[in-house]
Order: C-alpha cells, then structure tokens, then sequence
C-alpha cells in the first residue's frame, strides 16, 4: 500500500472501549504491513471515555508528531467531535469506502473516525486504505478547506 502521508512517522492510533477490539486489529494489521503505529490506548474492553484517548491522537497529528490518526468508538460520532475540536485537525466520520475516499479528497481529512458497532473489521481496513492512499484534490477544495479554522 502506497501512503500518501508521510511513512516516516508513526500512525496515530486510539478508542474507546467499544473500539478496543478493531483497533488491535488494525494496529496489528498496519505493523504486519511495515506501518509504524502509536498507540493511544485504550488497552481494554472497561468502560472508559473517548475524549481521554481521542485528545491524544489529536494532539499527536497537530503537532505533526504523526503521519495522520485512526480512531475508533462505538459510532464514531464521539471521537470525532472531540478531534475536531483541534484547530489542524479534520477528522472524518467514515462509514462506508466512498466517504472515506471523499473525506480525503475533498477535506484533506487528516483523521479517520469509525464506527465499530456498525461496520464489519474487513470494511474498516478497506477505509483505513482508501484514506491512506487518496491524495487530497485541493484547487476549489483547498479554499474551502482554509475557512474551517476558526482563527
């Protein structure tokens, strides 16, 4: 798989409870391709709150610590909303390999967000894929993309 961030750095990884089990997947599923991968936790299936695990894979891909981040939770509604709260963060919500696919092209998304109680491990690698290897289109998306941040 050919990404198209930066493969020097690590891949920012985290979820919740809900989340545990497909990111361990994922994460062995990345490193068994040659990816590095920060893990953010969590690192079981007791109840814990998104915001404690999304922050950090925020914070990692702001401060350019990490290529980009994959975060997951129940819906995914959750740890989106807390990385977007991230001034250089655009987290995307992908539920299905198009969006994940658009989230990159048109937003230059440089988090995925996915819902792990209502897509199969199989369609969340597929988006991890697609989202790695989509190239952000910029022209007319590019000003559009500059009149997100608040500041």
């Amino acid at each position: 798989m050919n990404s198209v961030f930066d493969t020097a750095k690590p891949i920012a990884i985290g979820s919740d409870h809900a989340g545990f089990e497909y990111k361990e997947a994922v994460k062995k599923w990345l490193e068994e391709k040659g990816f590095q991968v920060k893990d953010f936790g969590t690192y079981s299936v007791s109840s814990v709150d998104y915001p404690d695990f999304a922050h950090p894979v925020a914070s990692s891909v702001e401060n350019n610590e990490t290529a980009f981040g994959i975060l997951f939770c129940g819906s995914a509604n959750g740890v989106a909303i807390t990385a977007n709260k991230h001034q250089h963060v655009r987290a995307g919500l992908c539920w299905e390999n198009d969006v994940a696919k658009l989230v990159r092209l048109h937003n230059n998304a440089n988090v995925i967000c996915i819902p792990a109680r209502f897509v199969a491990l199989s369609l969340a690698q597929e988006m991890i894929e697609n989202f790695m290897t989509t190239a952000f289109e910029g022209g007319r998306h590019a000003n559009r993309v500059n009149k997100i941040a608040c500041s």
